[in-house]
């Protein structure tokens, strides 16, 4: 008897969990449309740097531990998006062709940031989506700031809380 209410637990557990990771990935916002590519990753040791104040640009940067910096090229299909994601540091977009735009998800006017071929947008980490709205491919460089080894992307469900999307 203690042999069969032990399987009945381990079974409802299992249920529990497969019915979680189910609701997870349906509520997530998944990207498509989209190849990555990694073209580096590398372990920074702890830094707090501040340029020098005569340099024309102000940036300061630190961490308490080792980061990686993961540097990834995305080509994105007419159509394309990124789903709403968020990522565990700062990154830096450059789009190298086309044109994309991103919305920010803690933006409650839900302002589209449209980024042409030379230019860059900056993700803070709290949250966005991308998309290519346009009939031709597009693509980026991205340069990410994560913990070491760690996933540096984490879904996010869909729609965003301002944007309908």
């Amino acid at each position: 008897m203690k042999r069969k209410k032990r399987m009945i637990l381990l079974t409802a557990v299992a249920s529990v969990s497969v019915m979680a990771t189910f609701v997870a990935i349906t509520m997530a916002s998944p990207g498509s449309g989209i190849t990555g590519t990694l073209l580096a990753r590398g372990t920074y040791p702890a830094y707090d740097l501040k340029t020098d104040p005569k340099s024309p640009i102000d940036f300061k940067a630190k961490t308490r531990d080792q980061t990686d910096v993961v540097v990834q090229q995305h080509d994105y299909a007419p159509g394309a998006t990124t789903g709403w994601h968020s990522h565990p540091g700062p990154v830096f977009i450059t789009v190298t062709a086309g044109q994309l735009t991103f919305y920010e998800r803690d933006d409650p006017t839900c302002t589209p940031h449209v980024v042409s071929a030379g230019h860059g947008y900056v993700d803070t980490g709290m949250g966005h989506i991308g998309f290519n709205n346009t009939n031709t491919s597009a693509q980026d460089v991205t340069v990410a700031i994560a913990p070491v080894g760690a996933p540096f992307r984490t879904e996010l469900d869909a729609p965003g809380p301002y944007c309908n999307f």
